[in-house]
């Protein structure tokens, strides 16, 4: 067995101990890229290396498996990559403004280097600066509006709670900020971000509150349900990017011109999104969601390569700002 497979094969191993289900055939496939059949002599390998690996079926009748006996995976030890990857995603959740993700990252990657020994320990931080000073590290480049890293820690242990938090709030109306009671439900990370809550003395809808424009904010004594038919990916997927508004949320149909197809086809503009190859190259992108205005600033970085289907509003909103002079795509 040649280094890399012997590699993949505990990166398998530690997949199947980790995952509360364990792997089926189909995580194997798109975890190493192989195909159906490589992923069943994967299957064998490791049951020949672990014979405590234990197969399930559940409902949707696939073989699940699972390891239990985690001996071997424990002497791998922390790999100074990881150890890298830990730090880059806590100074990239700061640069983003996820204050409370970086802190939780920062004390997940000190624990991990606290079970080292002394000598290994010195070696992995020497060795994890050296990559930063020399990759430098990842972080999402352009204009965000600042938030308070002391707003956010206290939203981010409301939510846990979950408990009411009491904000300061100035909404765009307001000539000054008052005081709210909320039922925080989750967070929007975006060009701006925005606390998804319910304002219990209003009504039962979702509202978003502007993140800047929250000056304070306390978490009260007072615990509460949440909304079990609530789910944060469900809610933001509503949107085009952060900001979301009810009255126009709609079908959005692009195409995107033969061109531009090539490049349009590496991107994720929306979770639910289709996308259709026409005859002659262009390519059709459609999805459901609001943000209009959002998705005509996008829409501005493709020049004159993507014209916009539907809806009427935006198609309406880009007339005569397509620019012919921009020839970088996105």
């Amino acid at each position: 067995m040649s280094y890399r497979k012997a590699q993949e094969l505990l990166r398998l191993a530690g997949m199947c101990a980790a995952r509360h289900r364990g792997v089926c055939l189909q995580d194997i496939v798109i975890a190493f890229e192989v195909n159906h059949r490589t992923a069943q002599r994967m299957v064998q390998a490791l049951r020949d290396v672990f014979p405590s690996l234990a197969a399930h079926t559940y409902g949707d009748r696939q073989h699940w498996w699972k390891l239990r006996d985690i001996t071997l995976i424990s002497m791998q030890g922390i790999y100074d990559d990881e150890l890298v990857a830990l730090e880059m995603s806590a100074r990239r959740a700061a640069r983003d403004g996820a204050h409370a993700q970086a802190e939780v990252l920062q004390g997940l990657r000190e624990r991990f280097v606290a079970t080292l020994p002394a000598a290994t320990a010195r070696r992995a931080e020497v060795d994890a600066e050296a990559v930063l000073e020399a990759q430098g590290y990842a972080c999402r480049p352009g204009p965000k509006v600042k938030t308070s890293p002391k707003v956010t820690s206290v939203i981010a242990a409301a939510l846990k709670g979950p408990c009411r938090l009491t904000i300061s709030y100035q909404g765009k109306h307001d000539p000054a900020p008052r005081e709210r009671i909320v039922e925080p439900y989750g967070m929007l990370l975006g060009t701006r971000h925005y606390l998804v809550a319910r304002d219990p003395h209003k009504d039962d809808q979702f509202r978003r509150f502007r993140m800047d424009r929250i000056s304070t904010a306390e978490a009260t004594p007072d615990w509460f349900v949440k909304d079990e038919g609530f789910d944060l990916e469900t809610y933001a997927a509503q949107a085009f990017g952060s900001f979301h508004m009810d009255a126009e949320y709609s079908r959005v149909v692009w195409r995107f011109d033969p061109a531009a197809a090539v490049t349009a086809r590496e991107f994720e503009f929306h979770p639910k999104q289709k996308m259709i190859d026409e005859d002659d190259g262009r390519l059709i992108v459609s999805f459901d969601a609001s943000g209009l205005v959002e998705m005509a600033w996008h829409l501005y970085k493709w020049g004159d390569a993507v014209e916009v289907i539907e809806p009427p509003a935006l198609r309406d909103l880009v007339a005569g700002w397509q620019n012919k002079r921009i020839s970088v795509l996105p």
